[in-house]
């Protein structure tokens, strides 16, 4: 999957037969591979959004990376590590199929650590409670779910195909972030409050991780007529928002929003307006944790460049190997 295909194989040279070719597998709802032609929109769009996703995954491993000292029991340490392995894993396969586009996972990484890059703003949030686990684990990846088991169906393949995975396991986070509040729920009353206020706040940016209102999203209806996305940011809003209503009555919590209520004539709840303010404002690196989040994934990437090299280094010589015991042609 970690093959990379050059700029110039991924050029517009096959002409009007490419751009044929290319609509009809569009159209009829089949796949694009690195090989195929591509418009060069449609080629950016894919390295954008893959490459943010890949970001989003690897700075989310610091809010939870940040309890695994301090878990409750033995048990739940050893669950909490297994998750951001997950997340760090998802963070690769992303990478990988980014790279089938063209574009050198080194210019991604540098693209992230200068700013120059955006990653989810839900990551820049903090986490001052154990119950801001099950908060992640129940919203951020409830959310995610929705808005990534459409993303298996992505016009490009290797996206779609590395999505598989990434879902599987990140619907087991979300069990697992709904275990947690449910344990908490069954607590203490100092248990049960510590809940109600994690879920306090992280709801209303949960719901904001799809993205602006379809009428200040330019970009969506793009990747949805390419068939990236599949449905628009309302659509999985709402999606999100009738699926979370009857989970928390279930774990005996009261969602921060007054205006929820069934909508008989629609077959949806209603649920109120959001501060987008507060989105544009953490987009713009004012939020919790932005210059936090970035400073350390900075240190790593630093404290890791003796690991790249040693790696480099092993590649090379396991390739000098292997050209030398080539049989010499006669």
């Amino acid at each position: 999957m970690a093959t990379t295909v050059t700029r110039d194989t991924l050029d517009d040279t096959h002409g009007e037969a490419g751009r044929v070719r290319f609509d009809e597998l569009i159209a009829t709802d089949s796949r694009i591979e690195p090989t195929d032609w591509m418009p060069d929109a449609y080629r950016k769009t894919l390295v954008r959004q893959i490459s943010q996703h890949a970001h989003s995954e690897i700075i989310g491993m610091q809010p939870e990376g940040n309890w695994i000292t301090r878990a409750p029991s033995l048990k739940r340490k050893a669950i909490l590590m297994a998750k951001v392995q997950d997340e760090a894993g998802h963070g690769l396969y992303l990478y990988s199929a980014a790279q089938t586009l063209g574009t050198d996972r080194e210019e991604m990484f540098e693209q992230l650590l200068s700013g120059k890059a955006k990653y989810s703003s839900i990551f820049n949030y903090l986490t001052p409670t154990w119950a801001d686990m099950g908060s992640i684990g129940w919203l951020v990846d409830g959310a995610a779910i929705c808005n990534q088991v459409p993303l298996c169906r992505a016009s490009y393949g290797p996206y779609g195909r590395a999505m598989v995975r990434i879902c599987k396991e990140e619907s087991f986070h979300q069990r697992q972030g709904f275990e947690i509040l449910l344990a908490l729920m069954n607590g203490t009353d100092a248990q049960k409050k510590m809940a109600q206020e994690s879920v306090n706040r992280w709801y209303a940016p949960a719901l904001m991780m799809f993205g602006p209102p379809d009428d200040d999203s330019p970009n969506s209806k793009q990747s949805m007529d390419w068939k990236i996305k599949r449905f628009s940011n309302d659509e999985l809003r709402q999606r999100f928002v009738d699926m979370l209503v009857p989970q928390a009555e279930i774990l005996g919590i009261t969602l921060p929003d007054p205006d929820i209520k069934w909508n008989e004539e629609r077959g949806h709840y209603d649920f109120g307006e959001l501060d987008w303010s507060e989105f544009y404002d953490v987009l713009k690196g004012n939020g919790q944790a932005n210059t936090v989040r970035l400073a350390r994934r900075r240190a790593a990437h630093e404290n890791g460049a003796w690991v790249r090299e040693a790696a480099r280094a092993y590649a090379d010589k396991q390739a000098t190997l292997a050209a030398e015991l080539l049989p010499v042609a006669s």
